[in-house]
């Protein structure tokens, strides 16, 4: 039902944008059938908006009436926390399966919202960054909780699981909410280990809100943080390299989870991790554009290595260069 509430948003929408709307161009739009449009408009119909159908080719359509007095829409609590996260959460794949072109002309539409929720978009949007366009796989109800907590700065109790299955109690001061294209993460300062740690959200258990506020500390780039916990502390080796091209050609091959990606000049510097020397040297390859690897040297060494080998079973260069070149000119004379 609350990915429901995020569809009767868009339907009023479309029908507040784009009056006169026929039922197929809206059922198309919402990616749903025609029963379900048919749903939908008698759920806002009988909470108040006043939504006219008229006749017509292929079974008429709809049209929005008097836009002044639109109420707001009544929501569940379950659907106030989706909507709020659709809405609030910045580059979200839950904005791109509610079918909306552009997801911020919903937020524009702030007199539909209870204040409840509008105060939740709010929150969120201010205390949440987004590396990739994420899907939220936990609850959303705790994401509007964890964003209300990073704005009032409270620190908060969890239960959370490491990634080694061990349980245990962290007190926290939560910074940011980060979202990756898998999973959503909370940055916060544990104050036990005393230092900056990042938290899956799905690996959290009970969650208390104490109630106590704390003075914000100087935090790190939480942005950076997930992104170095996620793409290179787990591994063996700790790979930089520069690439050839600028960043904005790079960073849509190389999702968060993989790699870290930055500019340096009007090249790219890229920094991820490896358990095998010959994975990363072959991700590297398969970028297609021209690289220089600054650590670890045992790569370095090994492409090295690779290199020479190919050569040796491949011919010389000047003979490679020379085979190209025939290779051209037989294709000339064939065209």
């Amino acid at each position: 039902m609350s990915e429901a509430a995020v569809r009767l948003l868009r339907l009023l929408d479309l029908l507040h944008r784009s009056p006169g709307l026929r039922g197929w161009e809206l059922a198309g739009e919402l990616g749903v059938t025609d029963r379900t449009l048919r749903r939908d408009v008698e759920r806002l119909r009988t909470a108040g908006y006043p939504i006219g159908a008229f006749p017509g080719r292929r079974g008429g359509g709809y049209r929005l009436g008097d836009r002044a007095t639109l109420p707001p829409l009544a929501l569940t609590r379950e659907e106030a926390a989706t909507v709020a996260v659709t809405l609030g959460a910045p580059g979200t794949s839950a904005a791109a399966r509610s079918g909306a072109n552009d997801i911020s002309s919903l937020a524009k539409l702030d007199r539909l919202l209870p204040a409840e929720v509008r105060r939740q978009v709010t929150t969120l949007r201010a205390t949440s960054i987004s590396l990739d366009r994420s899907r939220p796989r936990i609850s959303t109800e705790r994401l509007v909780t964890l964003a209300a907590c990073c704005q009032a700065r409270e620190r908060v109790n969890l239960e959370y699981a490491g990634s080694a299955g061990q349980r245990g109690l962290r007190r926290v001061e939560p910074y940011r909410l980060v979202a990756t294209e898998e999973h959503w993460y909370l940055v916060a300062y544990d104050l036990d280990r005393e230092d900056w740690r990042t938290f899956r959200v799905d690996r959290m258990g009970d969650l208390e809100r104490t109630g106590w506020t704390f003075t914000p500390r100087e935090g790190p780039d939480p942005g950076q943080l997930v992104a170095q916990a996620v793409a290179v502390a787990p591994y063996r080796y700790r790979v930089v390299a520069e690439l050839d091209a600028p960043l904005d050609e790079v960073s849509p091959h190389v999702p968060s989870s993989v790699s870290m990606v930055e500019p340096a000049g009007d090249r790219t510097k890229i920094t991820f991790g490896a358990h095998r020397l010959d994975w990363a040297a072959a991700f590297l390859v398969d970028l297609g554009v021209p690289f220089v690897v600054s650590e670890p040297e045992a790569l370095r060494l090994h492409l090295l290595d690779l290199g020479l080998r190919l050569v040796s079973a491949h011919g010389r260069p000047e003979r490679t260069r020379r085979s190209r070149a025939g290779l051209g000119r037989q294709g000339d004379l064939r065209g």
